[in-house]
């Protein structure tokens, strides 16, 4: 049975259907093959989101918003170009470390995408670079999005797990997010070398370093408020994020940038960005009546133990489980689908539950840059005015990268509680 409702849901998926229909037609079927109560449907749906903490996803999103309309983005990318323009990839580093300094407001990937994403490929065009190449590199850098706190993706799995701190979800991502931005940079400063691509070797003056980083103070502090503020207990994640929709609407206001207006019709983008967002959890939880009387979860810890015997071989069969799964889903159902399956395998051999998610996240995130489905490559190929076809081979090399940093994120975990931490 489980095996014939992976084959129905591939085959919906290979249709063209979208990832929420897509599971919704497969909890409809699987509710029908297990004569299940289809009132348990919306009962589980509603119970699925009916969650305080999903609240932080909508204001997060919300804040980033309001910093986008009050003209952050563009005092962001100056200050990136004020750090690393004169080294040689200058514009491809200003796109990554833009990238990373946006991840600590918007927590999403789609946000910086369709937010930075125009300015940065426009940057880049504008600089001599080919637009396959500025494009690619906009892809990948979004991903960086949902590690770096904030993050909407470790929210979810701190809500579906329910025994790990948001908090410490986001201080967990910090290291592995700059790792990532890190690991981007340097293959395009070789990429850069190789295909000898143009860079303004001059380097800028102090004075104009200390004007581009008074402009971007408001975006330098946010993130600190967010990780202070949780991590010191003075708020919860969602009183944190309540916080940062007031900072950036002060922000704005002081810029003379938002009106009642553009303020209106942030509320109304967040909240159908939110919706799409909340749809998928609401069905994927529903999924999950039919995951649980097939005894997939079970099943799969008996596998595991019997053939896996070390947590080594354990993070490398997950990997790449998932690494294949992020090809086809998109990281929220997928979390909401796979991490009551894995989790209670990954305690079975002590692996730490923050590791575990960080680890999850990372990859997940990966997928939407891997074809054939890859969110964000259909983002960038919208917002960038490029064929699908042409970002497909531009981005391997990235999500090559990608895999190798998270190669080095699973085995060398910030946790010393990891069973991996053994000499």
């Amino acid at each position: 049975m489980p095996l014939l409702i992976l084959i129905l849901f591939i085959a919906i998926m290979l249709i063209g259907t979208p990832v929420c229909f897509a599971i919704g037609s497969l909890t409809a079927i699987s509710f029908m093959l297990l004569r299940g109560d289809y009132s348990i449907i919306p009962q589980k749906m509603f119970a699925g989101i009916d969650a305080y903490t999903f609240m932080c996803i909508l204001l997060f999103i919300l804040a980033a918003d309001i910093m986008s309309v009050g003209g952050i983005t563009g005092s962001i990318v100056r200050f990136c170009e004020s750090l690393v323009g004169h080294i040689r990839g200058g514009l491809a580093h200003v796109n990554v470390l833009g990238s990373m300094l946006f991840a600590g407001i918007s927590g999403s990937a789609i946000a910086d995408a369709s937010g930075l994403g125009p300015i940065e490929i426009e940057m880049m065009s504008r600089g001599g670079y080919p637009k396959n190449f500025s494009c690619a590199v906009t892809a990948a850098s979004a991903i960086i999005g949902p590690i770096i706190p904030p993050s909407n993706i470790m929210i979810i799995y701190a809500t579906v797990v329910g025994t790990v701190s948001i908090g410490k979800m986001f201080l967990g991502g910090i290291l592995p997010g700059i790792l990532l931005g890190a690991m981007y940079m340097i293959y395009c400063y070789i990429v850069s070398i190789k295909r000898n691509y143009p860079y303004n070797p001059k380097a800028p003056t102090i004075n104009h370093i200390l004007k581009c980083t008074w402009e971007t103070m408001p975006a330098l502090i946010l993130p600190l408020i967010i990780i202070c503020t949780i991590s010191f207990g003075v708020c919860t994640a969602t009183e944190s994020s309540a916080i940062a929709v007031i900072y950036s609407i002060v922000v704005a206001v002081a810029k003379r940038n938002l009106s009642l207006q553009s303020f209106a019709r942030c509320c109304i983008r967040s909240a159908k960005a939110t919706a799409n967002v909340l749809f998928i959890i609401a069905i994927s939880t529903a999924m999950g009546w039919a995951i649980t009387t097939l005894q997939i979860t079970p099943r799969m810890v008996a596998f595991c133990l019997e053939y896996i015997h070390s947590p080594v071989t354990f993070l490398m069969f997950m990997n790449v489980l998932l690494l294949i799964v992020g090809m086809l889903l998109d990281a929220a159902p997928a979390l909401l689908l796979l991490v009551p399956i894995l989790l209670p395998i990954a305690r079975q051999y002590g692996i730490d539950e923050i590791h575990f998610g960080i680890v999850v996240c990372v990859n997940l995130m990966i997928g939407n840059i891997t074809p054939p489905v890859g969110m964000i490559l259909f983002v960038i190929s919208n917002v960038g005015k490029i064929a699908l076809s042409a970002l497909y081979r531009a981005i391997v090399p990235f999500a090559l990268v990608a895999v190798a940093t998270l190669f080095i994120i699973t085995y060398i975990p910030q946790s010393k509680r990891s069973p991996l931490n053994y000499s």
